[in-house]
């Protein structure tokens, strides 16, 4: 898909090598893990708790061009879906393409149905995902 997947969180590069050494789900991890131990870059996204020195957990899709595409953010304990990530990925790419054009929720795939947003669109969005 062209994309760089990155990981940033306020451990150490020391903590993410034990972490993937030793967390068997993490074994097959082939993205680069940043560190962020200052909390720098995660204050810049917007994402850094001052109060506990932890980084919410931010999931950000950029375009290459430096366009925020999505962002989501979760508390420390929620994890996330890695399914509805590549979908939101997908459907981004989608879209950029298609700038006309909304994937609804339920997109996931390109040649799955979208809609075209507009004022005629309003109260008719089942009735159009259901032709």
């Amino acid at each position: 898909m062209n994309a760089t997947l990155v990981t940033i969180s306020t451990d150490t590069q020391f903590v993410h090598l034990a972490w993937k050494d030793h967390e068997k789900e993490l074994a097959d991890v082939k993205y680069l893990m940043g560190a962020d131990p200052t909390g720098e870059v995660s204050w810049l996204f917007g994402v850094y708790d001052e109060g506990s020195g932890l980084a919410l957990r931010g999931t950000f899709i950029i375009s290459p061009d430096g366009t925020l595409f999505n962002s989501e953010v979760n508390f420390y304990n929620m994890g996330r879906n890695i399914d509805e990530l590549m979908r939101k990925f997908k459907a981004n790419l989608y879209l950029s393409r298609k700038t006309t054009e909304g994937c609804p929720s339920k997109w996931k795939e390109e040649g799955d149905a979208t809609l075209q947003p507009g004022p005629e669109m309003v109260g008719k969005v089942h009735e159009a995902l259901n032709k």
